[in-house]
């Protein structure tokens, strides 16, 4: 019985990479001036006049996609004989994934012949993409889907995610910080680095002094934490700051080069967010290194 991954447009993946594997997406929205959006393709994505709108002023807000879309996902591929799986972005950031519960539910009662499971990556952008890709893999080589399942569950506990923001007030808009804290960071050039925890929660993880010395960390995060490197994709997601993750490609190259690295612009819905100039890192560290 083939199996197919589903997931939400938080995993930060290129069509390329989705059709290539047969990936289904469930779109999240995001809203300019009282418009919904979406955005399935982040190579299509155009980037620079998004986050140049939002330097400008622009708002944008997200809200929770409905458990109704999904089940329009995904209940085609049940009724065609397909098994699914799910690999959510994380519970402990997004909504998404209680939609996503909710819909399965539902339709594992509609189609109890099929195999329906669910996996909670604990993670956002390519700390997502990363293991939807490596379920579709396993999939292909003929693993079941429990089997992938544990796999990726196994997977998700080495997954380490480490960011950087530009500016601190989009963080602030979404609660993630105190206006006072934003605002004298912001003030005194004060760079922070986060972690999506091993709760799949964002977490502080440094303070740095300026932007430069905030890539330098990204990279040392990398020496530090990566571990087989030589067999691993590596992700970097840039909103709009393209020279600093060519910079940040080259600081892991000379550290220890991976098999590949994928260089994807920031989702717009995640980067609604963290903002424009945000940077983020996603690699395999050893066993338990997300709780490091």
């Amino acid at each position: 019985m083939h199996c197919s991954v589903v997931t939400d447009s938080a995993a930060n993946l290129p069509l390329r990479i989705i059709l290539e594997y047969g990936i289904t997406v469930v779109p999240l929205s995001y809203y300019t001036e009282d418009a919904e959006n979406v955005c399935v393709d982040v190579d299509a994505f155009d980037g620079k006049s998004y986050y140049g709108k939002m330097r400008g002023g622009a708002v944008v807000t997200t809200s929770q996609a409905p458990p109704e879309r999904y089940v329009e996902t995904i209940e085609p591929l049940l009724a065609a004989g397909e098994d699914v799986m799910f690999v959510s972005v994380s519970s402990g950031i997004s909504g998404a994934f209680s939609s996503a519960r909710l819909a399965l539910m539902q339709l594992a009662e509609r189609y109890p012949r099929r195999k329906i499971r669910l996996v909670d990556t604990r993670g956002v952008s390519l700390g997502e993409g990363l293991l939807v890709i490596r379920a579709a893999q396993l999939l292909r080589d003929g693993a079941s889907p429990d089997e992938a399942a544990l796999r990726i569950r196994e997977l998700r506990e080495r997954m380490c995610q480490i960011f950087t923001v530009d500016d601190l007030m989009y963080l602030r808009r979404s609660g993630r910080l105190p206006h006072a804290s934003a605002l004298l960071a912001t003030l005194l050039r004060i760079k922070p680095l986060f972690l999506c925890d091993e709760r799949g929660r964002i977490s502080d993880y440094a303070k740095v002094s300026g932007r430069r010395r905030a890539l330098e960390a990204l990279a040392e995060r990398y020496d530090e934490c990566a571990a087989g490197a030589e067999g691993q994709t590596v992700g970097i997601a840039e909103a709009d700051c393209p020279e600093d993750a060519q910079d940040l490609c080259e600081r892991i190259r000379r550290l220890h080069p991976p098999k590949e690295i994928l260089t994807v612009p920031c989702d717009p819905v995640i980067g609604a967010h963290v903002g424009p100039g945000a940077l983020a890192l996603f690699f395999l560290g050893g066993e338990n290194a997300r709780s490091r």
